[in-house]
């Protein structure tokens, strides 16, 4: 396994550094096409709403490109949609939010239009013109990004072909934000399994956040402090909610092993909050329990 992970490692740094490279031209490609533009992805700031809480914020810088080095930037429009994972709710087409118009746009430092566009959800909700019951923890907002130009050209997730939504130019125009509530305090029980036995290898494992503040649950395996190979097939860590806690979200960062993980997570009333894995989903856990 040792070995492996030092070729794998290897490989890594090599193709880091075409990557690198391949980055550099591909900035000056996209300013030197003369037929599109682009919203890049500078950074994700928040992509959780409360529906506890109406003035809990999505958030996303973006820096603009096109033809002109930003010049034909007009606005950005922020739109909306429900995908409801919980109910059934529907809702026929995006819904116009708000707009942030090209002078509220800074310079980037290579020289390009960026913003931090921001809508809360109370403005998301509003929108959409559904009830309260339509709505649920768990399910998700999609918002769509739209990018206007002076020439009344228009770019937004129809228009965005799979060579830009990812890598360098991260311009997927569309994003999830979750559906989140404020959490029911108490002890969360997880308990997780390694069928090889011989622990997770993941710096992190499991992260609950709460407030801020991350907590780190995860097995130990053979090669950070825990017994010999193969001692390590079941653990179970208990974590504590405290009373008053506005948000707690659950991120799985992965493992070198994948497919030898599994995980199950258990609210302070005995609820069933996930069964994961084998090869459990990388990302935010649609874990929610809220306070009553």
């Amino acid at each position: 396994m040792k070995n492996t992970i030092k070729i794998l490692f290897s490989l890594l740094i090599v193709a880091s550094i075409t990557s690198c490279a391949e980055e550099e031209g591909t900035i000056y490609d996209v300013l030197d096409y003369e037929t599109g533009a682009i919203l890049r992805t500078l950074s994700v700031n928040n992509a959780l709403f409360n529906s506890s809480d109406p003035s809990s914020t999505f958030s996303v810088t973006i820096e603009e490109q096109d033809e002109a080095d930003g010049a034909l930037l007009e606005s950005v429009d922020i739109y909306v949609s429900i995908r409801d994972l919980t109910g059934g709710t529907t809702v026929s087409a995006d819904k116009f939010v708000k707009s942030y118009p090209a002078s509220s746009f800074s310079t980037s430092p290579v020289g390009l239009p960026m913003a931090t566009v921001e809508a809360s959800y109370g403005e998301a909700f509003a929108a959409l013109g559904i009830g309260a019951n339509d709505v649920e923890p768990g399910d998700l907002f999609v918002m769509e990004l739209r990018l206007n130009l002076t020439d009344g050209r228009v770019f937004g997730k129809a228009s965005a072909a799979g060579i830009i939504t990812g890598g360098f130019f991260s311009s997927p125009f569309s994003y999830n934000a979750l559906i989140t509530c404020s959490p029911q305090a108490g002890d969360y029980t997880v308990d997780m399994q390694d069928s090889y036995g011989d622990g997770w290898q993941s710096e992190k494992g499991i992260v609950l956040t709460i407030d801020g503040t991350e907590i780190i649950i995860k097995m130990l395996s053979s090669y950070d402090g825990g017994p010999a190979c193969c001692g390590w097939t079941n653990a179970t860590e208990v974590v504590n909610i405290p009373v008053g806690t506005a948000q707690a979200t659950w991120d799985y960062t992965g493992d070198s092993y994948p497919g030898e993980v599994s995980f199950q997570i258990t609210g302070p009333g005995g609820e069933d909050l996930g069964d994961y894995g084998p090869t459990p989903p990388v990302g935010l856990l649609p874990v929610t329990l809220c306070a009553q």
